[in-house]
């Protein structure tokens, strides 16, 4: 069977670096993305499984989860965004712009296979 992939888009080295580590312990494929413009085209092109933004970049994120959100293509895709703890502006953006669950970095770095999980379930 095909690893899944996972789109990845992080500010900061820590937690980024970590979260990427344990998606590859649990055998997912990563592809980072250092640039939110470039997000949703490699979103199309690469087709991954869901995505997980670090909310750091602020508006600029936001807005390639709403475009990646919108376009028929990548639509469906479900989208984790985490921010630091008391980020509640861009956490409210980023549920806004669609994204499916919204944590801390705390809580993705406690609760990642549980999370991952729940995104993928199908409603």
């Amino acid at each position: 069977m095909t690893q899944p992939l996972a789109l990845v888009y992080y500010e900061k080295l820590m937690p980024g670096s970590q979260l990427v580590n344990r998606l590859l312990d649990l055998n997912y494929r990563v592809q980072t993305v250092n640039d939110p413009a470039a997000f949703q085209s490699c979103a199309r092109a690469e087709k991954p499984l869901l995505a997980i933004v670090d909310l750091a970049a602020g508006e600029a994120i936001c807005g390639a989860i709403a475009a990646l959100k919108t376009d028929a293509a990548t639509g469906h895709m479900p989208v984790i965004a985490f921010a630091v703890e008391g980020a509640t502006k861009a956490m409210e953006a980023a549920q806004i712009a669609g994204a499916k669950h919204v944590v801390s970095e705390a809580t993705i770095a406690n609760y990642l296979p549980e999370l991952l999980n729940q995104a993928l379930q199908i409603e």
